[in-house]
């Protein structure tokens, strides 16, 4: 009796212990991993990207300001924008009591890479703030 028997090694029955081997599972969490991964990267590229442009494009401050009286500020308005881009930048003034006493939109011509200038700024009472809102690019 010289019969071989074919051996196998014993097999779970199919369905009884879960549906995917360990291996299985974990290459399709680590496929998802890196497709969740690249779209957050793009995300985030994405709106990086729109904030230097939009932010690059033409920025201003209010260096120094002078109440030259209860109707009238000056205000040095000081620019850095991209060579060629006209625009208008927002200031407002605010009075001792926080109310707002003087709001403007001043023109930013579009010769240069930067505007510096002194403007005159009317409110109605004395004005102890001058806060640029903003800048806008021109349309």
């Amino acid at each position: 009796m010289s019969e071989r028997a074919a051996t196998t090694a014993p097999q779970p029955p199919e369905g009884r212990y879960g549906r995917r081997s360990d291996r299985e599972a974990d290459r399709r969490l680590k496929v998802i991993g890196a497709v969740c991964g690249v779209l957050g990267l793009g995300v985030l590229a994405w709106l990086g990207g729109s904030y230097l442009l939009r932010e690059t494009t033409i920025n201003g401050t209010v260096p120094s300001f002078e109440a030259v009286s209860d109707g009238e500020l000056k205000l040095h308005l000081a620019v850095r924008k991209s060579d060629g881009t006209a625009g208008t930048c927002t200031v407002r003034s605010q009075g001792e009591n926080g109310a707002v006493v003087g709001m403007a939109d001043f023109p930013v011509p579009k010769d240069g890479s930067s505007y510096d200038a002194v403007v005159s700024l009317r409110t109605t009472t004395r004005g102890t703030t001058a806060e640029l809102l903003g800048c806008t690019p021109a349309e």
